[in-house]
């Protein structure tokens, strides 16, 4: 049987096209929910508290007032990670999942300074829509190593998850 060459350049565009689609179409440019997590976690992780506190709800952000050292977002984040892991990096959507239409329960992977660093840190994050186009952080766990036994997604959703806040 000879296969015909317009068969194998349509199989090639396909898959070409499925590789490009899942390479720009990242979650957060697909849903609010993803937007407003990855934009706090990448901005408590870089030191950006007034980027960082502008995601969170009023409730997490008298925690954070209260209860982080100069209520500081990033330097609570920075308190959970030691030392000799550097400098935040970046961090990527690892998994999430629904909780109805108006929250998202979302887990992002972390890598800290390269050469010096580690890389594999597990966050969790809680969204939730407060109005048709407003979603907020209302809730954190993680930044430990997804090595950990409680890195997983559902571990760090729970009340007694490692850096817990509130």
């Amino acid at each position: 049987m000879k296969i015909k060459p317009l068969y194998v350049g349509l199989v090639v565009l396909a898959v070409a096209s499925i590789i490009i689609i899942t390479a720009t179409l990242v979650p957060a440019q697909l849903n609010p929910a993803y937007a407003v997590a990855e934009t706090f976690v990448k901005a408590a992780g870089n030191g950006d508290d007034v980027t960082a506190m502008a995601q969170l709800s009023a409730e997490l952000q008298e925690y954070v007032t209260t209860v982080c050292p100069q209520g500081s977002v990033s330097a609570c984040i920075d308190a959970y990670t030691p030392p000799d892991w550097g400098n935040f990096l970046n961090a990527v959507f690892r998994r999430s999942q629904p909780d109805g239409a108006a929250a998202w329960d979302i887990q992002y992977l972390a890598t800290y300074a390269e050469n010096q660093g580690f890389s594999g840190v597990c966050i969790y994050v809680r969204t939730e829509k407060v109005s048709d186009a407003v979603w907020q952080v209302v809730r954190w766990s993680g930044w430990i190593s997804c090595d950990e036994p409680n890195a997983g997604l559902s571990t760090l959703m729970a009340a007694d998850a490692p850096n817990a806040a509130p």
